[in-house]
């Protein structure tokens, strides 16, 4: 009994410890670092497929490009070249050996003999349609890629180069400014196209996950006698730079700003129109931007450049660093924004670190938080409790919204320029909430508008003895501040839609005049014809057809001839079409005053002496 006990209990604990391991290590706690997030991520930052992958990294870099230089006020130089690298060429760059396929039906294209077959018959008759529809006038659509083009496996790789003009970066900083992530220098608040410092690590994310290759980057800054060039990848489970070289090189040129090279796999064909739609859009928002885009096949009959010229040699200002907006911020911020403060007290920290708070403003504002905060309250002394409760307030109470550039309203009364409250202003008010900009041909986000508004009065009704702001709470000035801009947006709109319609006009003759040549020689042709018949006697004209051909036999009537002829046509009924837009748009021409010319004659009766300048429209003389 003893024996047999002994021998079965053992057989119980073993299960148990057998157990034991396999559950602690289902209870080990993982850790991603923030690179790792991003690696698998991917699609969080724009790096969904290859094709995606290859615009997001254009656009990525050439936004850094610009905010780089206008960080300097150098108007930007931007050059984008994508290079297509083929297999063998890319192999060559990993230094992997091509290989001949040995086992065919192992492949994704592989395709048997019945198969090849059918495929090459379907791809005959589809030649066929298009060749019926092409002849027929139908629009013939582009023919996809069959199963035997390419295997899914097999990749296509670019080599993506941008070179800037602008600020440059640092030596010491260029390992952990591209192979950290999370680290950068636009987290600020500032108005720049970046906010995370992602868009370059995630290409050499890409980049590692898709070729293995490292990102080379070359930088100088302004007034540095060397140039950085630096080779690194990451590693992406540390989130650390793995550097490959770093030195420092001549620079005789004295270039400043950054180049930055990367090879990624990608997808040209089906992201061609994004991405140059995107480098359109991009000359067009920024019209003192130079760009060169460049894009190498490997067959150069694929090959494009296009480059968008600089339209003008004025940049916007150098955007200014701001403070928060109290309505904005949470708890976490509010203590960072405590920590790092120089201020002392309570008043002076919500006066100097947030946007719309005045003096008074802010004394309003702590006599509300309550019996246990005051305005000279050490502002580090602040509790959880207290910050909390500085929290609420900000959600629940008014501030004016943040300052911007929409409109530029400038205020005087009585010839005194109004600087300060703008945002409880009569005219601000009446400038951006009762005027429908829209209706006079103006775009209050996009067009640079400046209303000047000066209000004339015995009694102006200031707010306070500091003739700061005109109150908003008078109908009578509301109304006719509103009645007054509303008079100027109509002689604005005149003059809009008269520059519209020049523009028009130009862009019509532009159009029909390209077809004035073929329309000539085609007429020509046909008067030719005539006076062969005619000369033929094969068929009679009546007297004013006779008179047409005979000048045309002469050589009276000649294509040029007939190209001037029509020249005037366009312009004439061009002109008349344009007066009917005018009519039904409802702009009648300026007004016009009536001068009368007397009769010119060959010499003054006076015996005096004179010079007539002419014009199609007037006469003036010059009497000596």
């Amino acid at each position: 009994m003893e024996t047999g006990g002994s021998s079965e209990s053992p057989a119980e604990p073993k299960k148990g410890r057998s157990r034991a391991p396999k559950k602690a290590a289902e209870s080990l706690l993982k850790q991603k670092s923030p690179a790792e997030f991003f690696a698998e991520n991917k699609n969080i930052a724009g790096f969904d497929n290859p094709g995606k992958s290859l615009y997001t990294t254009v656009r990525e870099l050439v936004e850094n490009s610009l905010d780089s230089a206008e960080s300097i006020s150098e108007l930007p130089v931007v050059e984008i070249t994508i290079e297509e690298i083929g297999k063998s060429k890319f192999n060559s760059m990993i230094g992997l050996i091509d290989r001949e396929r040995v086992d065919a039906a192992l492949y994704d294209d592989y395709e048997t003999a019945k198969e090849r077959e059918r495929r090459l018959a379907k791809e005959a008759r589809a030649q066929e349609i298009q060749a019926r529809n092409a002849a027929s006038g139908k629009k013939v659509k582009e023919q996809s890629a069959g199963k035997g083009m390419k295997g899914r496996g097999e990749g296509s790789f670019y080599r993506v180069t941008c070179k800037d003009n602008g600020k440059g970066m640092p030596h010491d900083d260029i390992p952990n400014m591209f192979g950290r992530v999370l680290s950068g220098t636009k987290y600020g608040l500032k108005q720049t196209r970046g906010k995370f410092g992602l868009g370059a690590k995630m290409a050499l994310i890409w980049s590692k996950m898709s070729t293995g290759l490292p990102i080379e980057i070359s930088s100088s800054m302004k007034g540095q006698t060397y140039m950085t060039f630096c080779r690194l990848d990451i590693d992406i489970h540390r989130n650390v730079p793995h550097v490959h070289v770093h030195e420092k090189r001549k620079n005789d040129n004295k270039w400043h700003g950054a180049e930055i090279q990367v090879v990624i796999e990608g997808n040209w064909t089906t992201y061609r129109s994004k991405i140059l739609h995107y480098m359109r859009q991009m000359a067009v928002i920024t019209p003192y931007a130079q760009f060169l885009f460049r894009f190498i096949s490997e067959t150069s009959d694929k090959n494009v450049t296009i480059k968008f010229a600089r339209r003008t040699e004025v940049m916007p200002p150098v955007p200014l660093e701001t403070k928060h907006h109290p309505s904005s911020v949470d708890i976490l911020l509010i203590k960072r924004l405590i920590a790092e403060t120089s201020k002392q007290n309570l008043l002076q920290f919500l006066q100097h670190e947030f946007v719309n708070i005045g003096k008074s403003h802010a004394e309003r504002l702590i006599g509300e938080m309550g019996s246990e905060f005051s305005a000279k309250m050490p502002v580090k002394s602040l509790t959880d409790q207290q910050i909390v409760r500085i929290h609420q307030l900000f959600r629940q109470a008014k501030f004016d919204d943040p300052t911007g550039d929409g409109l530029n309203i400038f205020r005087f009364a009585n010839r005194i320029p109004l600087l300060f409250e703008q945002g409880a202003d009569v005219v601000t008010r009446t400038a951006l909430k009762r005027i429908n900009w829209g209706t006079y041909k103006i775009n209050q986000t996009q067009d640079k508008i400046g209303v000047f508004v000066s209000i004339v009065s015995t009694k102006i009704p200031f707010k306070g003895t500091g003739k700061e702001y005109i109150g908003d709470d008078i109908k009578e000035i509301a109304t006719a501040v509103k009645s007054a801009i509303q008079q100027c947006c109509n002689q604005l709109k005149s003059k809009i839609i008269k520059k519209l319609q020049a523009r028009e006009q130009q862009e019509r003759k532009r159009n029909i005049g390209r077809y004035i040549p073929d329309a000539s020689a085609a007429i020509y042709d046909v008067l030719q014809a005539m006076t062969q018949l005619h000369a033929s006697k094969k068929r009679r004209y009546n007297e004013e057809d006779t008179d047409l051909v005979s000048k045309v036999a002469s050589r009276s009537i000649t294509t040029a001839t007939l190209k001037e002829k029509l020249s005037e046509h366009v312009a004439r009924v061009d002109y008349e079409m344009a007066l009917e837009y005018a009519t039904q748009s409802g702009v009648s021409e300026e007004p016009r005053e009536d001068v009368y010319i007397q009769a010119l004659e060959p010499a003054a009766a006076d015996g005096k002496k004179f010079l007539d300048f002419h014009s199609p429209t007037f006469v003036f003389r010059l009497v000596c």
